[in-house]
């Protein structure tokens, strides 16, 4: 028979499969030798109290042969000459499996990327380390596999809501992630790992017959009679299809700024902006784990917290253990910065994302912003007021880090008491960091909220809130300020018949796995749609 059983185990027994084979007879009341075998279907961490605990929920084999975790069927055509074809802006999660999809119903699709493959893109995102030169083309944010290819990849999202989870997972497998994936509660890729899984998943798209071109940013589209038909890259190349999906993440401004200049609806939205915090990673352990060194059967800590503050949301974003701040400026003169892990998580720093909640009337209210939207005559209602507020804090961190993305930094107890810090801890930060007031430059609600967030932080997990700790600007990229608004039903644009706006940057989806889902998902209503032409 079969059985579902959860298991309660120290960290080392949840390492040993003969230790979990004997936990399993004891739980099912059964001797060890009927045991044939198990698969783990969820896995998560209890750090509660001063023994850290694994619970662990199999499908045990009792006294029946064992048989691997079910897979879902998945077939990919051959579609070279397929009766239709879907152009896709945008080789991130969201065009990959919309890709993917669109192949599994027979129907052709032509990727067009505006940045290069991830080993080229590799040597652009070395230049930015190294130098602070980026290429607003080719960077974390744009290239082979969006912004989550060389920002670790977290899978954290849960919710069935867009699609399939389970299906995300196996796809990723099926191209080389690890199954732990499927039964992790925190699943993670690794940066080091992604970029092979994307590279395998273009090459299933282009056996099976897809198209897929790099160094083709699209700079306009023909609508006629409100019918999107045709898309224009930058190099004067033209590309018909029977749809265009728009899965550009949430770094094309180019973009928006297009729909906007044709005068096609598109709105603002609420995001978040902050600073990204790192530790020692040895401190968070010690926090978490209650400990003095971590345990080798224990990953590296990781914490999630929010706090409201003046009924503004401060929460950690993107909560890298073992990981590496990266600069992610899509732009000259601007600074972002970002977190990612290899997947061992081995590096000696944690880093997270601090941010707080950002509408139009919190912008509206800052006084440098009012100052801008009157120099530029901007309207109160203008659709990319938050992509403009954005823009402006980027800009004022990299002035104030003196170039070349050297970001602006404060130790975090110095961050709360407005104290310019004297010395920076070590930071993992390759481009450096230079001692800053980030009150000069975070707008006062976001600063404010920050202040009183770290210091309630402090409360929850004790030895957070520390000089040992370095505070780094501007964490902005935590999700699109723009949205392209999309039917409910047909998720066609309201205007354009055919344009389908999709997954992050046109504000449906906040990670890759939610993109993917929502790739697939717009996929398949537009094979639904072509069934009947």
């Amino acid at each position: 028979m079969q059985k579902t059983i959860v298991l309660k185990l120290l960290p080392q027994e949840a390492e040993d499969s003969n230790s979990i084979k004997a936990h399993i007879a004891a739980a099912a009341g059964s001797k060890l030798q009927h045991i044939t075998g198990f698969y783990p279907t969820k896995k998560s961490i209890d750090a509660r109290g001063r023994q850290a605990y694994i619970h662990l929920t199999v499908q045990a084999f009792i006294d029946e042969p064992f048989h691997q975790r079910p897979a879902l069927p998945i077939v990919y055509k051959d579609v070279h000459h397929a009766k239709h074809k879907v152009i896709i802006v945008g080789a991130g999660p969201a065009g990959l499996f919309a890709a993917l999809q669109l192949i599994e119903q027979g129907i052709q699709p032509i990727i067009l990327e505006r940045g290069k493959d991830v080993r080229a893109r590799r040597r652009d995102l070395a230049a930015l380390n190294k130098e602070g030169t980026v290429n607003p083309e080719s960077n974390y944010c744009f290239g082979e596999g969006g912004a989550g290819t060389y920002s670790d990849g977290k899978l954290y999202t849960r919710s069935n809501k867009r699609g399939s989870i389970n299906k995300i997972f196996q796809v990723f497998t099926q191209f080389g992630a690890e199954e732990k994936i499927v039964y992790e509660s925190h699943p993670h890729i690794g940066t080091n790992k992604l970029p092979q899984i994307i590279t395998a998943m273009r090459a299933q798209i282009e056996a099976s017959g897809g198209v897929f071109l790099f160094q083709k940013k699209v700079v306009d589209f023909v609508v006629k009679k409100n019918v999107i038909t045709t898309v224009i890259t930058a190099d004067g190349d033209r590309f018909e299809g029977d749809a265009v999906i728009l899965a550009t993440g949430h770094s094309a401004r180019d973009i928006f700024e297009l729909l906007y200049h044709k005068k096609l609806l598109i709105e603002p939205k609420p995001f978040a902006l902050g600073v990204r915090i790192e530790h020692p990673q040895s401190l968070i352990d010690a926090i978490q784990y209650h400990c003095t060194v971590r345990s080798e059967y224990l990953p590296p800590a990781a914490y999630s917290l929010v706090q409201q503050v003046n009924n503004k949301g401060v929460f950690s974003f993107c909560m890298c253990p073992g990981g590496i701040i990266a600069p992610a400026a899509t732009n000259a003169g601007e600074l972002v910065v970002n977190g990612w892990s290899p997947s061992k998580r081995n590096n000696p720093f944690a880093n997270s994302g601090m941010v707080v909640n950002v509408g139009v009337a919190d912008a509206m209210n800052d006084k440098d912003f009012r100052q801008l939207v009157k120099q530029n005559r901007w309207e109160a209602d203008h659709p990319l007021l938050l992509m403009y507020f954005q823009q402006m804090v980027e800009r004022k961190a990299f002035a104030a880090g003196g170039g070349n993305m050297v970001a602006p930094a404060q130790r975090m107890a110095d961050f709360c008491n407005n104290k310019l810090s004297q010395s920076l801890p070590e930071c993992s930060y390759l481009p450096g960091v230079n001692s800053a007031l980030l009150q000069n430059i975070l707008p006062a609600f976001i600063h404010k909220s920050l202040q009183q967030g770290f210091a309630e932080f402090g409360k929850k997990l004790h030895g957070y809130y520390t000089n040992e700790a370095i505070v780094v600007a501007t964490e902005s990229r935590t999700s699109s300020p723009v949205r392209i608004p999309r039917s409910t039903e047909t998720l066609e644009h309201p205007q354009i018949t055919n344009l389908y706006p999709c997954a992050e940057g046109a504000g449906y989806a906040g990670g890759i796995v939610s993109a993917a889902m929502d790739g697939e998902k717009v996929a398949k209503v537009i094979a639904g749609k072509l069934v009947n032409i």
